[in-house]
């Protein structure tokens, strides 16, 4: 069962959110229209939640570091590997939802900001197969059954970095020239969300694409996305509730938009 908070928040998401005769910016127009409320097949789809079906059957058990923002050490449980695919896992209407947006602005270097095991980051390498996909995982031993993932499904345009993301995500930045395209999933807190965000803000352009996960998921995840709608370099955002999407389009006025999704 939903927290009450949860289940408040989304009432008011779905009373405020609308469809297309409310939207009047040509460009958020034919974004919903064509690639959010997309609702054909692809066949990376197919190929990769026949994989999801089999981690959900996976009885195997991992020792999970988890570091969270700025641990050194981190917590270590004990979880099985179908308890990761069914509570860390992007469901598969959300990541085939990230696949469209990379397979619509095609963009050339992407960063995944929490690998877990790497089904979201399947999705971006498959919607982009020129691209050069950066996934960050802060725990070794999930970080071998992603990497297994990606072998499983013949991507090589994946970089799997290991280690605190307070640390590897700075060091990657400096690394590039300019970055394309994020999800934001490594820390569900707002002071390291706001790190990561403003941290990346430095190789954006004008065409980026920031997308944050769960969003409305606590009372500090709902303070972040405010700031980040607030910020003066964010111009166009569109809140589908468990995501947000973030914009830099100086053609386009500052406009925030809540889409039923």
């Amino acid at each position: 069962m939903l927290p009450l908070h949860f289940a408040v928040d989304y009432l008011s998401y779905r009373l405020k959110s609308f469809k297309l005769h409310g939207v009047h910016s040509p460009f958020i127009f034919n974004l919903y229209r064509n690639v959010i409320l997309h609702d054909g097949d692809y066949y990376a789809y197919s190929q990769i939640e026949t994989l999801r079906e089999k981690l959900l059957q996976d009885n195997s058990a991992l020792q999970i570091t988890d570091l969270g923002a700025g641990s050194v050490t981190g917590n270590s449980v004990n979880r099985k590997v179908k308890e990761l695919a069914q509570n860390s896992a992007k469901p598969p209407k959300y990541a085939q939802l990230l696949f469209r947006l990379a397979n619509h602005f095609q963009p050339q270097v992407v960063f995944d900001l929490g690998t877990s095991l790497g089904l979201t980051t399947s999705y971006l390498a498959k919607a982009c197969k020129k691209a050069s996909i950066y996934s960050f995982e802060g725990c070794a031993n999930i970080s071998r059954v992603a990497k297994d993932n990606f072998k499983q499904l013949k991507l090589k345009n994946i970089r799997l970095i290991e280690g605190n993301l307070d640390t590897t995500l700075m060091q990657q930045l400096q690394k590039i020239e300019r970055l394309d395209f994020v999800f934001f999933d490594g820390n569900h807190r707002h002071e390291p969300t706001m790190c990561y965000f403003n941290a990346c803000l430095q190789k954006k352009h004008e065409l980026s694409v920031f997308v944050v996960d769960d969003i409305y998921w606590s009372k500090e995840m709902k303070q972040a996305w405010q700031e980040i709608k607030k910020h003066p370099e964010v111009l166009q955002t569109v809140d589908l509730f468990f995501v947000g999407l973030v914009f830099f389009r100086h053609q386009q006025p500052k406009e925030h938009f809540i889409l039923k999704f």
